[in-house]
């Protein structure tokens, strides 16, 4: 299976998606955009909201590049359509790197990335048990511990943002004695 990123109107992405699907019901190839939960406290009063993962960006699964292609003109004729990646000339799948990254967040219940169980170790260095930062470890710019978040630099094409995922602290780990 093949994956494409398109750009899209940042903030409206849900509404892109429905828009194209009122459209085009007949068009059958998923869209999928990778969301994470995070808790923001505003007023006093801590509301859980879903951010996106990637904000402007969508990404289209096809089995084919024909598929795409096919189709290429009702995603850019679809209102708060930008660009295909890497442009509307050359579109082409998500690769190495940029795929592995996608399929990390992207997840069959089509739920948001929830928090992550970590601890921190001897040194202070934090370590992910599990959830959406693992395999992300080396990614993590900041650690902002009173909120329990962490600072994720990503990389898709050649643009490079940092997004923050919430954790969740299990302990600490104690050190072994007798070394």
């Amino acid at each position: 299976m093949n994956y494409y990123a398109i750009q899209v109107k940042t903030r409206s992405e849900k509404k892109f998606i429905r828009l194209f699907k009122a459209l085009y019901p007949e068009i059958p190839l998923p869209i999928h955009f990778p969301q994470r939960q995070l808790d923001i406290r505003s007023a006093g009063r801590l509301k859980h909201q879903n951010l996106p993962v990637f904000p402007g960006y969508l990404f289209i699964e096809a089995s084919c590049d024909d598929e795409v292609i096919a189709y290429q003109w009702e995603f850019r004729r679809t209102e708060g359509f930008y660009r295909f990646l890497k442009s509307n000339k050359d579109i082409t799948p998500l690769a190495k790197s940029d795929l592995e990254l996608v399929l990390h967040f992207l997840n069959s219940s089509g739920l948001a990335a929830g928090r992550s169980k970590v601890y921190f170790n001897e040194n202070a260095r934090i370590v992910v048990v599990e959830g959406p930062m693992s395999g992300l470890e080396g990614r993590i710019v900041k650690v902002d511990k009173r909120k329990c978040r962490a600072k994720i630099k990503l990389d898709l094409y050649d643009d490079t943002f940092t997004i923050d995922l919430a954790f969740e602290v299990i302990g600490s780990l104690e050190p072994v004695k007798g070394r």
